[in-house]
């Protein structure tokens, strides 16, 4: 009977993400931003925390402080979990001592810097038995979630073949080099990992692909380039999937595909028909069948009949009202609270609220950067998925 209370590390007044945390927890009005460890900068932390009405108390000027002081608060005035909307390198420590010190935790992707992050933030969260959201925001969409409920049915028969592509323009010139802080990060090795593509959007390709069809990547075959001259990191890159159910996949990242925005496809076939979805028009599903006329699905909580339950639970409007990318991110969080929330009341969560992404994602998302670099560095046509 109260809203969840919240801590970011990060996500200050210098910051991109951090802001869109925020709308999209305020969406449902399930929880409120208690504290926060805003910015590496004091001043930007402290300035931060006054625009965010934050009490001075509650203010930290580093995540470790932040932890240590909330956990020493009696248990009816500290925060549920901690948000962390760092850069990819500065996401482990502080979700390895949130969990540490009894914290859920929502995170931003790729999960960690390296696979190995990765290990020991699940084992972790194993150990600990708390909770880890992952926000691949994509999967928020209602008509995405849709699409999964469709392949999982059997309503496309087995699916053969995934197609997914994510073209973006932005960093079609040297843009770090020019005063852009969020490409200065994403295209610097020590803060963004191995691989710039891949990290930034590559992941949420194969995310989507593994979430829609329910099959997991078994082997890639890869190649990775760097096609702005002087970039220290990989800007584009193609990838050939397999997956465990014997489906065949393509995957396209690009952030140097001048003029794109955020041009996320995927495309499912199987034996039945297939689906199209665009996040550019995030409320339509295209559905074509092999022997009948094609489908148009829209979102929309009047659409119900039509719709599955995972569909109607994350529709927030009737139909012709766009629901896009806050909404999407929006449901991440909903979700995400509504199973917390049951699990501090000892009440089980529904299917429905159970529908995010987890430590799991985020394992295999990390896996798919270590192994898409490896098959780009190999000689060899198909390098297996290792996690």
């Amino acid at each position: 009977m109260r809203k969840l209370r919240m801590g970011m590390v990060g996500g200050g007044q210098d910051a991109f993400i951090g802001a869109i945390h925020r709308l999209a927890a305020n969406m449902d009005g399930l929880i409120e931003l208690s504290c926060g460890a805003l910015s590496i900068n004091p001043e930007t932390a402290i300035a931060s925390g006054k625009a965010l009405f934050l009490p001075e108390s509650r203010t930290y000027l580093t995540y470790d402080e932040m932890i240590k002081a909330e956990a020493a608060l009696p248990a009816d005035e500290r925060i549920d979990f901690v948000t962390i909307v760092t850069p990819n390198f500065a996401h482990f420590a502080p979700a390895m001592m949130a969990l540490e010190h009894g914290f859920n935790v929502v995170i931003e992707k790729p999960m960690t810097f390296s696979l190995e992050e990765a290990k020991l933030l699940k084992q972790k969260v194993e150990e600990t038995g708390l909770i880890l959201c992952l926000t691949h925001t994509y999967s928020g969409y209602p008509m995405v979630k849709q699409a999964k409920a469709m392949v999982s049915e059997g309503k496309l028969g087995k699916i053969r073949k995934v197609v997914v592509e994510y073209p973006q323009g932005w960093l079609s010139k040297l843009s770090e080099r020019e005063g852009n802080a969020q490409a200065a990060w994403r295209t610097d090795p020590k803060k963004s990992g191995k691989s710039s593509v891949m990290g930034d959007i590559g992941t949420h390709a194969s995310h989507l692909a593994e979430y829609i069809t329910g099959a997991k990547i078994t082997d890639v075959c890869a190649e990775l380039n760097t096609l702005v001259e002087g970039r220290l990191m990989d800007d584009d890159g193609a990838v050939l999937l397999k997956f465990d159910n014997g489906a065949k996949g393509v995957l396209i990242a690009s952030q140097v595909a001048a003029g794109e925005e955020n041009a996320l496809k995927i495309r499912v076939y199987g034996e039945k028909g297939g689906i199209e979805w665009f996040q550019h028009d995030p409320n339509t599903l295209m559905v074509r069948w092999l022997d009948e006329p094609a489908q148009i699905l829209r979102a929309g909580s009047n659409y119900g009949a039509h719709l599955s339950s995972f569909a109607t639970h994350n529709c927030r409007t009737p139909g012709g009202h766009p629901e896009g990318y806050l909404e999407a991110f929006a449901n991440i969080y909903r979700n995400f609270a509504l199973t917390l929330g049951c699990k501090l009341d000892g009440k089980e969560p529904t299917a429905e609220m159970l529908d995010f992404p987890s430590v799991e994602d985020g394992l295999r998302g990390m896996a798919f950067i270590d192994n898409v670099v490896a098959s780009s560095q190999s000689d060899k046509k198909w390098t297996p998925y290792v996690l």
